[in-house]
């Protein structure tokens, strides 16, 4: 923008920015409405609830105030392969995170980008995420197999011939329907070995830890 188009801006312009509030509230209350009763009342995880806010204001504003650039699918689509390969240093994003964050950057975005839409367009597209959200959480019929690390003291369950002992103990000291178990680091120093088991749940019973493969390291 050379000096004689910076004169020519006006101060403000009511309209443009009537419009740029009411998208950005619509969408920030789509998003709340996603984390708030949907991802949060599961997880109760804050850390990521204030990441996914702070990560769709920042993408509606980045495609909404440089949309005029001219390079509006271009700047969507380096947005999402940016964000859709986060990995953060300290422990790995979870699937069901990394879907959520998928999710609030496509509503940010189309609730940025799409201003030729009516606004009962871009109000449908909202709810239609929300529903899906919904039923796909609300979903109670089916069953799968999640995983858990567990730090186990007993060394001399791990033979082979002892499986089945093995499975008997760790059942009825966690309480889990466990089908199946990895045997990993053994540390017979200290009788302890790494297994990971895998057990039968239902999908709405699933906790974002199952996922984590590394136990935090203890002080020496």
């Amino acid at each position: 923008m050379d000096e004689l188009e910076f004169l020519d801006t006006p101060l403000m312009d009511v309209p443009s920015l009537s419009l740029m509030i009411f998208r950005f509230v619509l969408n920030l209350v789509f998003v709340f409405i996603l984390i708030q009763f949907f991802y949060y009342r599961k997880s109760r995880r804050l850390d990521y609830y204030f990441t996914f806010i702070l990560i769709s204001i920042s993408i509606f504003f980045l495609i909404y105030l440089l949309g005029s650039v001219k390079i509006k699918v271009g700047m969507a689509l380096g947005l999402f392969a940016i964000f859709g390969i986060i990995r953060y240093r300290t422990e790995t994003v979870p699937v069901r995170e990394m879907t959520y964050l998928f999710v609030i950057i496509s509503l940010s975005v189309i609730n940025a980008i799409a201003l030729n839409l009516s606004y009962a367009e871009i109000f449908v597209t909202n709810i239609i995420y929300v529903l899906s959200v919904w039923v796909v959480e609300s979903f109670r019929g089916g069953r799968h197999v999640s995983s858990k690390l567990i730090l186990y003291d007993r060394v001399d369950n791990i033979h082979p011939d002892q499986r089945h002992e093995l499975l008997e103990d760790l059942r009825h000291r966690t309480g889990l329907k466990i089908v199946k178990v990895e045997v990993g680091a053994i540390n017979f120093l200290q009788d302890t070995v790494m297994l990971k088991v895998y057990y039968e749940t239902r999908y709405n019973e699933a906790s974002s830890v199952d996922h984590i493969l590394k136990l935090p390291k203890s002080d020496k």
